[in-house]
């Protein structure tokens, strides 16, 4: 028998081996960032000049500062109600001629990425489809370090210096003195800071538009809003606009809908992705990039780095570089989806800044912001947050310290370690901030090239069909229905008027305010690609709601597989759970009863036909409802034989029937057409 005591030594607990993984070494290594990037430099501050000011977006000198201020060691203000999921990006081909970015060289590179959507406004228990904006940001984990692409879904935001957002903030949320109310911006303080501040009214714009009322986050686009700089290994410059296109399109909800879904399923966006996800429908978007040499900058009539304003894709193309596919759902939704930490300051040699004042302002903002949220400077380390890029600084302590670092060297310059971890110059992968020259008095002010607030949003305006534009209207009108104060009703048609005289009529004409005496538009242009009437329109992952009981028509399985085979997602809906049989053979399962079951968690709507079927659907009176509330939602429905009876009309825009004898085939087809359509806006309702 062997000695129990030998070799004790040489042996590790479990403890000691669960401390390892945590334990680094810095000998010998070189010196980064906590999101993995190679430093060229730890000497110097970024400034304006040698003798001049330190710039905000220095993040080494911000992120060494920072923590080293909080070594002695809450619910997101702002895009509170999130969810995530897990996946990969590829480039389709280098984009080495513009880029160092080492993730967007290689085409067989795959990169892992984290995306977590959120709303705005609200608290994390508040809804899904609430009218408001929608954060979409990507970590991706690079070799070279973290790189956050933190953006939104509209291309624009509602202020031009970060200097303003807590005022913005303060606004849209619940007014103070009653919290109410809740996740909404239809309160006299949000158009009151819309009403006095003009800038707000080309995002007010996209807002008020469907855009903010997303079928689901698969159908989505995605912006980084800002303008940032792709530098390549020449020292060439690209501005650059980052743009997230949903393979699906880009698709909506209607209001009545939004506030339904808002009682019936608050998780209706959540559950979508992540039921998406767990049945291997993964979700993708295409990355691309608007590209304007430097020596373009001031070509265009509004400046490109204001970040109210676009550039119009018919001016500047989007160009599609390469495809994200989330493909995984989190384990555990606080240790991933809540504990994530985003920043636009987190980068990667090849992508840099501009002087864009509301993102500077993020660069400071964001790292501020997780040291109260997520309890002290040590929030990188967090598994969800750790890159997997080394990590080697002299940062130490702090709350929440789980790296155990070796030796007495914690500084720089040092001789102990031989001044260890040292500095990577940038031929070497050491990040180097673009030498742009920057010179000027130090002023409180805004450009002159930043004071049209009124040109795209009538640009917006414009292009939209009249079917999108009756829809802003109707929101104007419901929003400011809500507000108390009439001069600010007034003050609002008033500046709405400077967009476009028809739109501020229209939206006067329901709120009783005076209309305005200004007529026309500020601008004549169209972009057609603002318009989600010119989105991809597939079947793909569409749910269809299959209202059947026993006795149910032979012809339905045929349909059914039609459907299926066009990737289509089809789940019965009748009278009971349990299983239903066929009029002559067949059985089907009951996903949903009629009493869990509504309208607005679906697609589209198909009926069964069959006597006894129809029978049994009618003995729920709610089945009528059902498909009225389809209808009147615009939304295909198909019936088959003795389905038809059901339908509040037999004929219309995305309605298609098969009676006895029609061909199944053609009838499938139509439906499927009808499903990629997603609404049938001719239809009289």
């Amino acid at each position: 028998m062997k000695d129990s005591n030998s070799n004790n030594s040489s042996k590790k607990t479990i403890k000691d081996q669960q401390l390892d993984q945590f334990t680094v070494d810095n000998d010998g290594k070189d010196l980064t960032t906590n999101q993995g990037l190679r430093v060229s430099e730890d000497e110097h501050s970024l400034k304006a000049g040698v003798r001049g000011p330190t710039l905000m977006e220095d993040f080494h000198f911000r992120e060494k500062m920072t923590h080293f201020d909080h070594e002695r060691i809450p619910e997101r203000i702002v895009h509170a109600r999130g969810f995530g999921a897990h996946g990969f990006f590829q480039v389709y081909e280098s984009m080495k001629a513009f880029t160092r970015a080492k993730f967007l060289q290689d085409p067989s590179t795959v990169t892992p990425v984290f995306v977590r959507f959120s709303t705005v406004a609200g608290s994390r228990g508040s809804a899904d489809t609430v009218r408001d904006v929608r954060g979409f940001a990507t970590k991706f984990y690079t070799e070279e370090g973290n790189y956050d692409l933190v953006g939104n879904n509209m291309p624009v935001f509602f202020i031009q210096d970060a200097m303003k957002f807590p005022d913005f903030v303060h606004a849209v949320k619940p007014e103070p003195h009653n919290e109410i109310p809740q996740a909404q911006s239809a309160h006299d303080t949000f158009w009151d800071f819309v009403a006095n501040n003009t800038e707000s009214v080309h995002m007010v714009m996209w807002a008020m538009s469907d855009r903010a009322l997303p079928r689901s986050y698969r159908m989505m686009e995605g912006f980084g809003v800002h303008t940032f700089r792709f530098v390549n290994e020449q020292g060439r410059a690209h501005f650059v606009k980052f743009h997230w296109k949903p393979v699906l399109g880009t698709h909506s909800l209607v209001w009545d809908e939004t506030q339904k879904l808002a009682g019936k399923d608050p998780d209706f966006n959540r559950r979508d992705l992540w039921e998406a996800i767990e049945s291997g429908n993964y979700p993708e978007y295409e990355l691309g990039v608007q590209m304007i040499p430097e020596e373009d900058e001031f070509r265009f009539d509004f400046d490109i780095l204001d970040p109210t304003k676009i550039w119009p894709e018919e001016l500047v193309p989007v160009r599609l570089i390469g495809k994200m596919t989330l493909n995984r759902n989190t384990n555990n939704f606080f240790a991933e989806t809540e504990q994530i930490a985003f920043h636009p300051g987190h980068v990667v040699p090849g992508i840099d800044f501009t002087n864009d004042p509301l993102l500077q302002g993020r660069l400071f903002s964001y790292t501020d912001t997780q040291l109260s949220r997520l309890g002290g400077p040590n929030f990188h380390e967090f598994p969800i947050n750790r890159p997997i890029a080394p990590v080697h600084n002299n940062q130490r302590d702090g709350m929440h310290r789980m790296t155990i670092n070796k030796g007495p060297v914690s500084y720089h310059k040092n001789g102990i370690a031989g001044n260890t971890p040292a500095p990577v110059p940038g031929e070497y992968g050491g990040y180097e901030h673009y030498t742009e020259k920057v010179e000027g008095r130090k002023v409180r002010e805004r450009s002159d090239s930043f004071k049209d607030h009124f040109s795209q949003a009538s640009m917006f305006w414009n292009s939209m069909s009249e079917v999108e534009k009756q829809h802003i209207v109707s929101a104007f009108q419901f929003e400011l229905g809500k507000v108390q104060r009439k001069e600010i009703r007034q003050q609002v048609v008033d500046v709405f008027a400077n967009v476009d005289g028809e739109l501020a009529t229209r939206i006067s004409e329901g709120i009783g305010t005076i209309p305005p005496q200004k007529s026309g538009s500020a601008s004549s242009l169209v972009s057609p690609a603002l318009s989600m009437m010119n989105t991809v329109k597939l079947p793909l992952t569409r749910k269809v709601a299959v209202l059947a009981g026993n006795g149910y028509s032979d012809e339905l399985p045929f349909v059914l597989t039609q459907l299926q085979q066009a990737g289509v997602i089809t789940e019965i809906v009748s009278a009971k759970l349990g299983i239903i049989r066929g009029k002559t053979s067949g059985e089907l399962e009951v996903k949903h009863s009629l009493l869990g079951a509504d309208s607005v968690l679906f697609d589209a709507v198909l009926v069964a036909g069959g006597t006894l079927s129809v029978s049994e659907l009618l003995s729920e009176p709610k089945v009528l409802d059902f498909v009225r509330e389809a209808y009147q939602h615009y939304k295909p429905i198909a019936a088959i034989d003795e389905g038809v009876n059901l339908l509040p009309s037999a004929s219309g825009d995305g309605i298609v029937t098969a009676r006895e004898g029609d061909d199944l085939k053609s009838f499938g087809q139509s439906f499927i057409g009808a499903i990629a359509a997603h609404r049938h806006w001719l239809r009289t309702v």
